[in-house]
């Protein structure tokens, strides 16, 4: 397939229909899927850590939710998209490890997951669907001509959202 647009780790990226955006691997990570239903464009941003604002090395604004999500907004509105169109679907945000204590800093992947939701909830987008959770990863397909987002596990099998 020529028209699948790979978003790697700490990356972000739109695509038009007929395209679809992948990313593989979301462990703790979070993948934020946005779409236009109108315009048919969708993007996606693959997040590693909740906040830019807790990190002295920052400058990638894809690594983190509270910076991703407003660039990659601001990209789909420059390619046409209309921000009041926008709806969010969220995967991700496992806990890939199993910890005896319960320290803040090892929920990473729950932690990714609030703060998605609390920037996505701060721009007024709605989520319309979420995958999030659990303690497997999983690789996620945004296909822009429809807006579903194809969420594919080891061992949990795929779900469409």
């Amino acid at each position: 397939m020529n028209n699948l647009v790979k978003v790697g780790m700490a990356d972000l990226n739109i695509a038009k229909c007929p395209e679809i955006l992948t990313t593989l691997g979301l462990g703790s990570c979070v993948g934020i899927a946005l779409f236009d239903s109108i315009s048919k464009i969708g993007g996606l941003a693959h997040i590693m850590l909740p906040s830019s604002k807790q990190v002295k090395n920052n400058l990638n604004k894809a690594k983190f939710a509270d910076t991703a999500i407003v660039e990659l907004l601001n990209i789909m509105v420059n390619a046409g998209a209309r921000k009041n169109n926008i709806v969010a679907k969220l995967a991700g945000g496992a806990q890939m490890f199993s910890f005896t204590k319960t320290n803040d800093i090892m929920r990473i992947g729950e932690r990714n997951a609030v703060a998605s939701r609390e920037v996505l909830n701060s721009l007024s987008i709605p989520i319309i669907a979420e995958d999030t959770g659990g303690n497997y990863g999983r690789t996620i397909e945004l296909d822009t001509s429809t807006g579903i987002l194809l969420v594919k596990t080891i061992g949990y099998g795929v779900k469409q959202l």
